[in-house]
């Protein structure tokens, strides 16, 4: 008899442990559920689907395509599937259908971590990085330019509208009674399109900036009950206003065509058309605890749900938490403070060869960035915050030049979070790997 591929796979290798992992591990309740009855042919086993898609990301292979590809060409891949081949529109439509289950084995996945003790909170780096959308940022318009050129694009379709409308008589003569002669060219068509798109975007633009105006008369209002009633004043809902005051939009303000949702975002490479995805990563595994997307340039939003998201994960808070001057506010702070986690958060940047930052926050005594300023300071060159560095950098390099994750592949804010979601669980999986390996050859002996 010809050996199997699992003979040809050695034991313990990571194809067999993510296999494994997946069959007896992981709770697939929510996969599995959207079967309801079977209609056509019969689908490939939900469990070998999900450990296709699992382990593919942790090889770095995110097409379609590829991945089908692998399936032909790799023993390792055809130890996950048994030596079973699925098109590329098969696993295509998986990974779309349960985009949002497969986003949701993060939290599993990390479990298996804590329960391998991989995962002790005693310190948390977080940061974010932007990765490009599935979207050309040449594709995006600002609000004066639609201004300019809707008016233009519109009397130029409005000519050439007459113009074809004039043409019929001939074109049926020319075309002959039997075939239709009135069909609009492809130029004509292709501007028309580009119209509504010009059109769409200026009242999303226009919608946002009425919407903006609305919260911010709603937190004055806010502001002024508090005062009279001597209360706290509430967080404002407007924290980074992108419009004018009377809900005009900004001239400046741009919207993508191909991914409305994504922005233009400045990066130490220029700018690109992408999203911000945040991470916060344990520093005794680089195993990440925490994730989160958004679309914002500033990071300074994102710690609050963040520490909400370390919680809700995990069960219990992180005891310390580094973050870069990005994340440095007042508001902050007192969330770390009221969340009993010990921050340290730079106050500015960090000249190179120095032992703190350099300070644009905290010039103020008694104000937390001040305090947060003079714990950094005291701390030197053993500072905790020099732990982010080395926690949390390291981790984007593994994404982006380990794996090759430089664009999302999908479109979308609540999709692009879901797939941001599923490579960080790719991440987790080849940090446990090596555990599970090991633990593996320790019960076999």
């Amino acid at each position: 008899m010809p050996p199997s591929v699992q003979e040809l796979v050695p034991e313990g290798h990571g194809a067999h442990l993510v296999r494994d992992l997946v069959r007896e591990s992981l709770d697939l309740s929510a996969i599995y559920g959207a079967y309801r009855r079977e209609q056509g042919s019969t689908p490939f086993n939900p469990s070998m689907m999900t450990a296709l898609l699992l382990y593919a990301y942790t090889q770095g292979i995110f097409s379609s395509r590829r991945i089908a590809r692998a399936c032909e060409e790799r023993l390792d891949f055809m130890a996950v599937t048994g030596m079973q081949r699925p098109e590329h529109r098969t696993v295509c439509e998986f990974r779309r259908r349960h985009l949002v289950a497969l986003g949701g084995l993060f939290v599993q996945v990390l479990k298996v971590c804590r329960k391998l003790g991989m995962v002790k909170l005693g310190h948390v780096a977080l940061d974010g990085t932007k990765i490009k959308a599935n979207a050309s940022k040449h594709k995006a318009m600002s609000y004066e330019r639609m201004k300019e050129v809707e008016p233009e694009l519109a009397a130029e379709v409005e000519r050439w509208l007459s113009e074809a409308e004039n043409a019929d008589g001939s074109e049926d003569h020319q075309h002959g009674a039997e075939r239709r002669g009135d069909e609009l060219p492809d130029h004509i068509v292709r501007k028309q399109q580009r119209l509504e798109k010009i059109r769409e975007a200026k009242a999303a633009l226009e919608a946002e900036a009425a919407a903006e105006a609305a919260a911010r008369k709603q937190d004055t209002n806010d502001a002024d009950a508090a005062k009279q009633h001597g209360g706290a004043t509430p967080a404002p809902r407007v924290k980074r206003p992108r419009h004018h005051a009377d809900g005009t939009p900004n001239p400046k303000a741009q919207r993508n065509f191909t991914d409305p949702d994504s922005k233009l975002m400045m990066t130490k490479d220029g700018f690109v058309q992408g999203y911000n995805a945040q991470a916060a990563v344990d520093a005794d595994s680089q195993v990440i605890v925490a994730e989160m997307l958004i679309n914002e340039q500033n990071d300074v939003g994102a710690l609050p749900p963040m520490l909400a998201r370390i919680k809700q994960a995990n069960g219990r808070q992180a005891k310390e938490l580094s973050a870069d001057t990005g994340y440095c506010s007042e508001s902050n702070l007192r969330e770390l403070s009221r969340r009993r986690v010990r921050g340290y958060i730079a106050t500015g940047r960090q000249r190179h060869g120095t032992s703190s930052p350099r300070a644009q926050l905290g010039k103020t005594p008694g104000t937390r960035a001040h305090a947060m300023r003079l714990r950094l300071a005291r701390g030197g060159f053993r500072s905790r915050y020099r732990l982010r560095k080395q926690v949390v950098e390291p981790v984007f390099g593994q994404l982006k030049a380990a794996l090759g994750f430089r664009q999302f592949l999908l479109r979308g804010l609540q999709r692009v979070a879901d797939e941001w979601r599923l490579l960080c669980t790719a991440h987790n999986l080849r940090k446990l790997l090596p555990v599970l390996g090991q633990a593996t050859q320790l019960l076999g002996r």
